[in-house]
């Protein structure tokens, strides 16, 4: 059992596709068999920072070299980062602290931070310049969000012209500075150069979501407080993001997922579940909210989720409900990247995590089909994983 565990994470962790796969494997009574995926780079472990958006993302566009048939990249999630939290930082004064600032982000972000000031390699950023060995930014959004108050406050009466100098002091200590230039493979680049360099047409990547509170086949931003830049998504019913969904990964293609974490269904040990009886959802956001539990509470509210079980029977007014009166959060983002189905023919989704490897099933989560309709608050995807009759409603060419 153990030989054929590794075995099967490292055909999940692997590059190249694999369809219908036969082996399968157990965790608890939960039995999967793989029927397609695609390809994606290594696990990577955002650790303790509420960095998911910028892994997810960097994780979707890695996997879209990957189906170009380029060669294996990995990008610097913190240079996306450090550019990010500058800008809102700017946002966050201009606007007399009206508006959010932490760490967190959106799947835009990682595009607008490429588009405009490009991308290196980690090799060039690791982002780690403060004593530790894997991301901790507790005590980096501590500051940073108290700096920025600070200058909101307005203690001289009128802004001094280092606070921005001051801000990307701050971040440079702990995440390094932002590279000029640097040299891949003996060939000199910026990071806009090396971003072109790449191949990704960034023009062709279109968010997605569905909600009945806005008009269908129309974009809009979702009122979500990580959504700082008021980015929008084209707004579609949800049988038809679900389409996207499937003709995505039939196609070949990846999607960017961000989704609700905080139910008691998407578990510590691979699984995402909707069982039609719930317990009081966790507290917190993103990986953050499995700090700090005692170990018994934490698995009492956890690991029961044993095996399949009945589901929700979801429709857009369930999802909406849950939107509406905050049982739906955005909590986190991820890379779904394949389907398997379980013992009773049960669909799921493959996705990609960024907590590292030390789950049951290294690093990857098996979404069910129900969870992902339910909880799913907005995903990215490549236009052309989009079907055809849906981009003509949408109005994308």
């Amino acid at each position: 059992m153990i030989k054929k565990m590794l075995l099967v994470a490292a055909i999940i962790l692997s590059s190249s596709s694999v369809f219908a796969q036969k082996d399968t494997t157990a965790v608890d009574s939960f039995k999967f068999t793989i029927v397609k995926q695609n390809k994606i780079t290594p696990v990577k472990n955002q650790a303790s920072s509420g960095t998911c958006w910028s892994f997810s993302t960097i994780g979707f566009f890695e996997s879209e070299l990957l189906r170009m048939g380029k060669p294996e990249v990995d990008l610097s999630e913190m240079f996306v980062v450090h550019h990010s939290y500058t800008d809102k930082a700017d946002k966050y004064v201009r606007m007399n602290g009206a508006c959010n600032f932490g760490g967190g982000g959106s799947f835009y972000d990682v595009w607008y931070v490429m588009k405009n000031y490009g991308i290196v390699p980690e090799s060039v950023m690791t982002g780690l310049n403060y004593g530790e060995e894997k991301h901790k930014h507790a005590e980096l959004d501590a500051l940073t969000s108290a700096y920025v108050k600070v200058i909101v406050s307005n203690p001289n009466k009128k802004l001094s012209t280092a606070w921005k100098t001051g801000f990307d002091g701050i971040l440079d200590a702990y995440l390094g500075q932002t590279p000029k230039e640097f040299t891949v493979d003996g060939k000199k680049y910026t990071p806009l150069t090396y971003e072109k360099s790449l191949g990704l047409n960034l023009d062709d990547y279109v968010s997605l979501t569905s909600f009945t509170h806005h008009p269908y086949y129309a974009p809009f931003a979702i009122e979500i407080p990580d959504n700082w830049r008021n980015s929008e998504s084209y707004n579609l019913p949800l049988n038809e993001l679900m389409q996207v969904f499937d003709n995505a990964i039939d196609k070949g293609y990846c999607v960017a997922w961000a989704s609700d974490v905080s139910e008691k269904g998407f578990t510590r040990n691979g699984i995402a579940v909707d069982p039609e009886v719930k317990v009081a959802n966790l507290p917190g956001t993103d990986q953050a909210k499995w700090l700090n539990i005692p170990q018994k509470d934490m698995e009492e509210k956890i690991y029961k989720v044993k095996g399949p079980q009945p589901e929700v029977k979801v429709t857009p007014e369930i999802r909406q409900a849950g939107f509406d009166n905050y049982q739906t959060t955005d909590d986190h983002g991820m890379v779904i990247y394949g389907t398997a189905k379980d013992q009773n023919g049960t669909k799921y989704y493959l996705v990609k995590n960024s907590w590292g490897t030390e789950n049951k099933y290294k690093g990857t989560w098996y979404a069910s089909e129900t969870f992902v309709m339910h909880k799913t608050i907005d995903i990215m995807v490549h236009k052309d994983a989009i079907p055809k009759e849906i981009l003509k409603k949408l109005g994308i060419k």
